[in-house]
């Protein structure tokens, strides 16, 4: 059963008859004192709340509504119901517990999509998830380590559902690999997977690139363009570095994300979307949260499930899988014989820091194959490419970063960089193994200058 709270008689019918259309059974009540009689009395598949009763736009009363309900039911998802000006309540409801947030007037097929999500990811039993995870399509994620096993038993218990879901973690620790992971196990799987690095996008092209645009809708639009809304429709869209994006643009995103609609540029007609959301950065969104530099709204939105990735220093012990693996793709992409590692080759290997995680790592061996030449390769023919080459922190600097955050280890690493490319971006980014625009973004973060070396 679905239980409906709402003052308003039109939107408390509205709702029935739409779940009632959806197959669902449902109940409606005016108030707070009716809905605590029914919490009481049974517990509901799912609770779909007002924020606001009576003639109060405050919210105090959904609030307290909902804190009430937790305390009787704390597994049962709420789903709040507010205004897109009064959006902040829905925040303040996520904050005390409520499972999503909807505005007035919804969209029925994103809703149902919803109470479709909330229900399966709190009905789902222990068992059917342990038989998923054996189940999963793991594509190339190689490991065995427990950290990873927790993320990829946490994928295979959300990949069927519509979820929106961020994936946090360092560079380099395959964020993306993870993001397709989820998209081929679930019932997407035939449709889009459209990828967006929104740190490459600059705000004046925000609504062209993600929208697309009409012909003759700004002055360089000389032909139609599709936007990737519209590319991913049915899919699933992968919205890499959300961290990066401009206050101005995340509010844009946020309508579409709420009401899975959006307006092509230059033509008013709203077009609907059907599209799984999957988002990833390597920045510290609550933070930002708390800085007031990303929206509260568009965090709650975006991190239904978080799925935060460890990084290669946590898990050493995946580090020879990973070494067979990228040599074996060497191999097979180059024509070359297949090459061995002694052990103490991959004791070397996994005893380094890994600043840049398993891109490092991947990079590190692919230049030791093609460079030694060798059909056995032992320490020292890594610990000379690692040496000899521009990485990031070199081996015998490792005793140097005890105490260091990971910030301050990133900043030293870009410097480093810099003062032996003698602030050639294009050479240094190379290095690092980033793009020139994510070298950009991360100069400014840590206020170097070209000439800070």
């Amino acid at each position: 059963m679905i239980l409906i709270i709402d003052d308003d008689s039109a939107v408390r019918s509205s709702l029935s008859f739409m779940l009632k259309r959806a197959g669902y059974v449902a109940q409606t009540v005016p108030g707070p004192r009716e809905a605590m009689d029914v919490v009481r009395a049974e517990a509901p598949s799912l609770i779909l709340m007002d924020m606001n009763f009576t003639l109060s736009t405050t919210g105090e009363e959904g609030l307290t509504l909902l804190k009430q309900v937790k305390v009787f039911r704390p597994d049962v998802p709420v789903i709040l119901m507010t205004a897109w000006g009064s959006i902040q309540l829905a925040v303040q409801g996520m904050q005390a517990g409520a499972f999503d947030f909807i505005t007035k007037p919804w969209n029925n097929a994103a809703l149902l999509q919803r109470i479709e999500t909330a229900l399966e990811l709190t009905a789902a039993p222990k068992d059917a998830q342990e038989e998923q995870s054996e189940t999963l399509n793991r594509s190339h994620i190689i490991g065995k380590s427990q950290g990873l096993m927790e993320v990829l038993n946490t994928v295979a218990r959300i990949a069927r559902t519509n979820a929106s879901v961020l994936i946090t973690g360092e560079s380099g620790t395959g964020k993306e690999l993870i993001a397709e992971a989820i998209h081929i196990n679930s019932q997407r799987v035939k449709q889009p997977f459209v990828k967006v690095n929104l740190g490459g996008i600059s705000q004046s092209l925000f609504e062209s690139e993600m929208f697309g645009h009409k012909k003759g809708a700004f002055t360089d639009a000389t032909t139609d363009r599709v936007g990737r809304f519209e590319l991913a429709n049915k899919g699933t869209i992968f919205l890499d570095e959300i961290g990066d994006l401009d206050p101005s643009c995340q509010v844009k995103l946020l309508r579409v994300l709420q009401d899975q609609t959006f307006e092509v540029l230059g033509d008013s007609r709203p077009r609907k979307t059907d599209i799984r959301v999957v988002s990833a950065t390597n920045a510290d969104l609550r933070k930002m949260v708390s800085e007031r530099t990303f929206r509260e709204d568009l965090f709650y939105r975006i991190n239904l499930i978080t799925v935060k990735l460890p990084s290669l220093r946590e898990r050493r012990e995946d580090i020879p899988l990973l070494v067979r693996h990228f040599a074996d793709r060497q191999a097979e992409v180059n024509g070359l014989p297949r090459t061995e590692f002694s052990a103490d080759a991959l004791n070397f290997l996994s005893r380094l820091p890994y600043p840049g995680n398993i891109r490092e790592l991947k990079n590190l061996v692919e230049r030791t194959i093609l460079v030694s030449g060798k059909s056995t390769l032992d320490a020292t023919d890594f610990d000379a490419q690692y040496l000899r080459h521009d990485d990031p922190v070199k081996a015998s600097d490792s005793s140097s970063l005890a105490g260091m955050t990971l910030d301050e280890i990133e900043r030293q690493t870009i410097l480093q960089a810099l003062d032996r490319h003698k602030g050639n971006l294009s050479q240094v980014a190379m290095t690092l193994g980033i793009s020139r625009a994510a070298l950009y973004r991360r100069l400014e973060k840590f206020n170097i200058t070209v000439s800070d070396k």
